[in-house]
């Protein structure tokens, strides 16, 4: 088992863009308002195992519905193309229903291991080493873990504008990566 700390670095920032924590910022608080307390660390441990064992079972999942990993890889890198389309115009395409609980859901499940970071994980899958992907997921989830507990201050120190500079930032990074992953996985499929 070879680590590969390039694939580490860009799968980890794969997963920071699509996860981003920090854009969840305004919906964290709103949620603490509503509910009072979060628990960060079951959140982030919730969030963690259901990553990792998507990693795992995610494949064989698609196996059993007849896709192979190149086809969801593509399907992938459209859905990221959207998301990061919303990070960068700061338009909402598809929306969920405002939660009423927290923690468990939808902080660990959908927020931050909801569809774009599933599709993401089994789209890493296609092109790296599982142990990559997984040390990236570890590191994920310790920095989500972080920005959980503190995202009061995370919000006063950066601000508003803050957060959409680093929003945005992301989402072209997101978009390019997008673009690679189609373009990869396109010829898979031909």
């Amino acid at each position: 088992m070879i680590f590969d700390f390039h694939e580490i670095a860009t799968a980890s920032m794969i997963l920071f863009a699509v996860i981003d924590i920090l854009g969840s910022i305004p919906i964290i608080l709103g949620l603490r308002k509503k509910v009072g307390h979060i628990e960060s660390g079951k959140a982030t441990i919730v969030a963690g195992i259901i990553m990792i064992a998507f990693l795992f079972v995610g494949e064989n999942i698609l196996k059993i519905i007849g896709i192979d990993v190149n086809s969801f890889a593509v399907a992938g890198a459209l859905v990221i193309f959207f998301l990061a389309i919303e990070m960068v115009l700061g338009i909402t395409i598809y929306k969920d229903d405002e939660p009423e609980s927290a923690s468990i859901v939808p902080i660990a499940f959908p927020l931050i291991a909801g569809a774009g970071t599933m599709t993401s994980i089994l789209s890493l899958r296609a092109e790296y080493d599982v142990q990559n992907i997984i040390v990236a997921i570890i590191v994920n989830v310790i920095f989500v873990y972080l920005v959980l507990k503190s995202s009061k201050k995370i919000e006063a120190v950066l601000g508003k504008s803050g957060l959409n500079i680093i929003r945005k930032v992301f989402g072209v990074i997101l978009l390019a990566i997008a673009v690679k992953l189609f373009a990869t996985n396109i010829n898979q499929l031909f």
